[in-house]
């Protein structure tokens, strides 16, 4: 929400703020301020890449150079090429007019060749330019309204990939595990809902219902995902550690108005496991939920991300990548227990340093059971045209003090000989001898994307599939396993030596481990942040979700070979643990099919039987209806309702269906439409409710003018809808947009919500979504006239010229100024915070989330 109208409660000041506070200094540093040198950083990547002369001064010349900008076209595949087509043919053809600045080619935005279907694209022109000439800034403005909207990401090349090669199917249950800011997680979720459009109309078909038309261009297969009458029935479930991002989460995911959504607040490492009802065969026994595909995107030291956080060049330590290899490695073994056998893993980072890369794949491996029970996946056939390096088989380790080490061997025989111990080291962050089971991995299978190679940033991904169940190694043995060459030749002082170590460099103890280096909120781009995550599956699955029966160890006293939890948490992770439990959400209720509120909606919309009624919820304690109800798919609401009350920290779930609003009368429903939820809704209403328009110039009138008057001959204005409009009934309406194909502007069909009250109709949109489809429509940017605020300063001129003091009443006929604003400053308050989901005061639960394997 808004600030609304806040004061300041201190000193006053000037019009302008000031107050009493004093200057603030300009701390902005332009990049060319930077130093793009860390000696460190370069003696390491220059021992360890595998790249010649000639290709390592192209990688630092290219780590140098500012990263281009880059955003790709969303939702489903027509809409996003109508979307790209705006791009093609109003905008890059003035761009392309620009001839030369400062003796260089201006170019537009360039299409991203290794992208399916072209719709990603890549910006190299320097920011002075764009600020320079009208072409670039009317494009800005377009980049930023359809980015508002979410028909636009605006995403790191690299950060692309990881969904493109997780071939994830419709149907499917997917989780992000490190998912803030959301751009991977939207890629997800229309993967999800792939052709969900084309195939619930083809069902409603099927049944000899009327469906509305669709935008999309895909050949739907009915029979994929048809379980639910062509509705999609897979999930995402989108975790972040920071209750902050977890917000940040819902406000860049909300604009996919996905019911099959659910954000949740917890350390990746103990990721708590979803009941989901009995076992048939022993009700006595829970069953638990796993997944087919799993994106573990961790934190990381970031380095592949020089070009854009400048500042690393500076901050670049390599303690910064040691520090955090348990706990990427705990994440990668907790995604890999919570997977389906057959699913698959994508793991990934934007660093390029082995230890948090490679090292952390093998122990992974190493501690689920070895090559046996999880196999790295060989990519190669996906995005052909993507240019990329194997992953490496042997690496070097830089300690803080810049010393380079080849081998655990060679640290101990250091100490060993009076040498201090060399911080953070340890034995799983080095290549494994032959004597290991998992010396012979393939790791070549991983990929490398570096920044010379299609001028973007630094990136690592691995898909690993899971063979069978297991139990985890305990983390401690499973290191000691390679922390000498064999137990039976190790003498009593080489491992008293080797405790030694492990004591100097910390290595993992008791206590929960700290989830490292995400990017910061501040590295967030206008609508979006670099992302650190890659997925690829390649299993086409159109089973059922599998549901698997298990034991349930107890978070507090996990046992060490059934889970990645650690034991008991110490001082500082208590601080942790205390501080994302004080962030407190309203639980999820569901309305049971009978509830008045459900079939009064039912009834005044005359929606189908065909459309569930079970599936309607509220967001408070006592589980009534106040100001929203909510709506999700059949698996949300299992998860939901059988993990409440269990410390599972859910933030969202849905979307938003319905808003209550004052009603003109007793026959009018008061629960209208959201814009969000209509699209789910809008085929399995009746045509009482529906007002059909396929005139582009009455759609123009009625997104430019607010409570356009249809009494006396104002309907007339109306063209198609003129009559219709007068004539329905009060209350919301849908509003279906139906081209006829002859402006290839105008072209593609939409459902939009329409409120009609006494004397004007009025679309119930979002500001954003309204300038923004003024401004795809119609290239239009001016501003929205509201006919009611001029009505009422007509009123109050008149009132004043004529020597009134007291306020004028409405007169008859006057449109209800009061509630119509209310409706459309309600709709424009989209901004999130951390409580604009609750209804009521959070009530705090203080169990504990359940952990399986």
């Amino acid at each position: 929400m808004g600030r609304k109208n806040q004061r300041g409660g201190r000193k006053g000041g000037d019009r302008k703020g000031g107050g009493n506070r004093k200057p603030r200094t300009d701390t902005y540093r332009s990049n060319a301020d930077i130093a793009k040198n860390n000696e460190k950083l370069e003696t390491f990547y220059n021992g360890l890449l595998p790249l010649d002369d000639t290709e390592k001064a192209e990688f630092w010349t290219s780590l140098r150079r500012d990263l281009p900008n880059s955003f790709r076209f969303c939702g489903s595949k027509g809409h996003a090429l109508a979307v790209k087509r705006l791009l093609e043919t109003r905008y890059a053809p003035e761009i392309n007019k620009i001839e030369h600045f400062n003796g260089d080619v201006v170019q537009a935005p360039q299409p991203v060749h290794w992208y399916p279907d072209q719709l990603a694209y890549s910006m190299t022109t320097p920011k002075q330019v764009v600020r320079k000439f009208p072409p670039f800034a009317s494009f800005q403005k377009f980049l930023v309204s359809e980015t508002s909207v979410g028909n636009i990401s605006r995403q790191e090349l690299v950060s692309m990939i990881p969904p493109l090669v997780m071939d994830l199917k419709p149907g499917m249950t997917v989780l992000d595990l490190c998912a803030a800011p959301g751009s991977k997680s939207a890629q997800l979720l229309e993967m999800i809902h792939k052709g969900e459009e084309a195939r619930i109309r083809k069902f409603m078909e099927s049944f000899g219902e009327a469906a509305l038309p669709t935008n999309e261009q895909e050949e739907v297969d009915p029979t994929e995902d048809p379980s639910d009458d062509g509705r999609a029935t897979g999930l995402l479930v989108a975790n972040d550690v920071e209750y902050k991002r977890c917000h940040l989460l819902v406000h860049q995911l909300k604009r996919l108005s996905s019911p099959n959504l659910i954000v949740t607040n917890h350390d990746a490492t103990l990721f708590p496991s979803f009941r989901i009802g009995k076992d048939p065969e022993n009700p006595n026994v829970p069953r638990y939920l796993k997944y087919d595909r799993i994106l573990a995107d961790v934190p990381c030291s970031g380095d592949g991300t020089l070009r854009k956080n400048v500042d690393l060049w500076r901050n670049w330590q390599p303690g910064n990548a040691l520090g955090l290899h348990a706990t990427q490695a705990r994440i990668l073994v907790r995604a890999l227990q919570m997977l389906k056998v057959g699913g698959r893993v994508v793991y990934s980072t934007c660093s390029m340093n082995p230890v948090e890369n490679e090292s952390v794949v093998v122990s992974a491996i190493e501690r689920c059971g070895g090559p046996d029970v999880v196999e790295i996946i060989d990519c190669k056939e996906r995005l052909p045209l993507l240019k990329r390096y194997p992953g490496m088989h042997q690496w070097q380790i830089m300690d803080k003090s810049g010393k380079i080490w080849n081998s655990w061997e060679e640290v101990e025989h250091h100490v060993l000989n009076g040498g201090q111990a060399p911080g953070k080291i340890s034995p799983t962050m080095f290549p494994r001898p032959d004597t290991s089971d998992c010396s012979g991995l393939p790791l070549d299978r991983c990929m490398r994307v570096y920044p010379h190679q299609q001028d973007t940033g630094g990136f690592f991904i691995t898909v690993l599939e899971k063979k069978k169940e297991f139990k985890a190694k305990d983390e401690v043995k499973s290191q000691l396993g390679t922390a000498t060459t064999t137990a039976n030749d190790a003498s009593a002082q080489q491992r008293e030596i080797v405790e030694e170590i492990k004591a100097a460099i910390g290595e993992p103890t008791d206590g929960l481990p700290s989830v490292g280096s995400k990017r910061s909120l501040d590295d967030i781009e206008p609508e979006q942040t670099p992302d650190n995550k890659r997925q690829r599956t390649e299993t086409p699955t159109n089973e059922k979700i599998e549901i698997i029966t298990e034991a349930v160890p107890n978070v507090e006293t996990p046992k060490a070979e059934d889970s990645t939890a650690s034991p008991a948490p110490n001082a500082s992770t208590d601080k942790r643990v205390k501080r994302m439990e004080s962030t407190y959400e309203e639980p999820f209720k569901y309305l049971p099919v009978d509830h008045e509120v459900v079939q009064n909606i039912r009834s005044f919309y005359k929606i189908s039987d065909r459309f569930p009624s079970d599936r309607f919820m509220v967001r408070n304690a006592v589980g009534e209806p106040a100001k929203a109800i909510y709506y999700s798919s059949q698996l949300v609401r299992e998860i939901l309702v059988e993990n409440e009350g269990r410390g599972v920290r859910f933030i969202h779930g849905g979307l938003k269906m319905f808003m209550k609003q004052d009603a003109p009368s007793a026959e009018v429903c008061r629960w209208r439409i959201q814009s969000e939820g209509l699209p789910i809704i809008a085929g399995y209403m009746g045509p009482e409710r529906i007002v059909r328009l396929t005139n582009k110039d009455t759609l123009h009138m009625l997104l430019k003018e607010m409570f356009p008057k249809f009494i006396e001959d104002g309907w007339k204005k109306l063209n198609e809808i003129g009559e219709r409009t007068r004539d329905i009934g009060m209350g919301c309406c849908l509003l279906s947009i139906e081209p006829d194909g002859s402006d290839p502007d105008f072209s593609e069909p939409m459902v939009l919500p329409l409120w009609k009250s006494f004397h004007s109709l009025n679309l119930m949109l979002p500001k954003e979504d309204r300038a923004a489809m003024m401004l795809r429509l119609f290239n239009d940017t001016s501003p929205v006239i509201n006919r009611t605020l001029k009505d009422s300063a007509k009123l109050e001129a008149e009132a004043a010229a004529a020597g009134s003091d007291t306020k004028q009443e409405p007169q008859e006929g006057a449109p209800d100024v009061e509630m119509e604003n209310a409706i459309a400053v309600e709709d424009a308050e989209n901004a999130p915070t951390p409580n604009n989901e609750a209804e009521e005061a959070p009530v705090l639960s203080s169990e504990v989330p359940e952990v399986s394997t």
